[in-house]
C-alpha cells in the first residue's frame, strides 16, 4: 500500500486535479453563457441552448466520453485522451451548471433590475454589479456539490486511457494482483480529496452568509 500510494497521489496531482479544475472552470463559464442565453436571448438561440442541455443532461457521461474519444475519429477528428476528457467533462458540467445558474438568476427579485436601471446602469452593469453577486451567493452550495461530484466523475476518464488516479490503480492491480487493497486505497484518496473540498465548501458558504447579512444590514 505504501509503495502504491506515491504513484496514486502523483497521478491525482498530474491528471485528476488539473482535469477537475480545468473542466469546472470551462464548464462554469459555458454554463453562465448558456444560462444567459436561456433567459435573455432570442428564441432561436434559446432553442439551441435548450437542445444542448437536453442532450448532455439526458445521456450518460461515459457515453459522451466514448463518442468524443472513440467516435469522432471515424469522421476525421482525432483527439488525445486528456483533451477529449476535458471537452467531455466541460460540456457535461456546462449543461448542469447552466441550469443552476439560470435558476439562481431567475430567483433574484425583479425589483433589483428596476433599482439598477433607475440609477442609470446598463443591462451589463446591472448583471455584473447587482444580479450576479446576489445569484452567486445562492449558487455556492449547488455549484460546490457539482464540483465535488466532478472530482469523483474524473475516474470515468480511465475508460478512455487518461492515466489519472483510477487508471493508475488499475495498472498497479494488473502487476500486483491485489485489487481489493488497491481499489480501497484509490477510494480513500478520492475520499480525502472530497473531504477537503467539503470543508472548503462549508467555509465558503459561511463567508457568503456573512456577506449576505452585511448587504441586508446596509439595505
Amino acid at each position: 500500500m505504501l509503495e502504491s500510494l506515491g504513484p496514486l497521489l502523483w497521478a491525482g496531482l498530474i491528471f485528476t486535479v488539473p482535469l477537475t479544475l480545468l473542466s469546472f472552470a470551462f464548464g462554469l463559464s459555458l454554463g453562465l453563457l448558456v444560462a444567459i442565453v436561456r433567459l435573455f436571448a432570442a428564441a432561436p438561440f434559446v432553442a439551441i441552448a435548450r437542445f444542448y442541455v437536453w442532450i448532455f443532461r439526458g445521456t450518460p457521461l461515459l457515453v459522451q466520453l466514448f463518442v468524443i474519444f472513440y467516435g469522432l475519429p471515424s469522421i476525421g477528428i482525432l483527439l488525445d485522451a486528456f483533451p477529449a476528457a476535458l471537452i467531455g467533462f466541460t460540456l457535461n458540467i456546462g449543461a448542469y451548471t447552466s441550469e443552476i445558474i439560470r435558476a439562481v438568476i431567475a430567483s433574484v427579485p425583479r425589483g433589483q433590475w428596476e433599482a439598477s436601471y433607475s440609477i442609470g446602469m446598463t443591462w451589463g452593469q446591472a448583471m455584473r454589479r447587482t444580479i450576479l453577486p446576489q445569484a452567486g451567493r445562492t449558487a455556492v452550495p449547488p455549484l460546490s456539490n457539482t464540483f465535488i461530484s466532478l472530482v469523483k466523475d474524473t475516474s470515468l476518464a480511465a475508460a478512455i486511457t487518461v492515466p489519472e488516479l483510477f487508471q493508475t490503480a488499475q495498472r498497479i492491480v494488473a502487476t500486483t494482483y491485489e485489487p481489493l487493497i488497491l481499489y480501497i486505497l484509490a477510494a480513500l484518496v478520492y475520499l480525502a480529496m472530497s473531504s477537503v473540498l467539503s470543508a472548503l465548501q462549508v467555509r465558503l458558504e459561511k463567508r457568503f452568509a456573512r456577506f449576505g447579512g452585511f448587504l441586508e444590514a446596509r439595505a
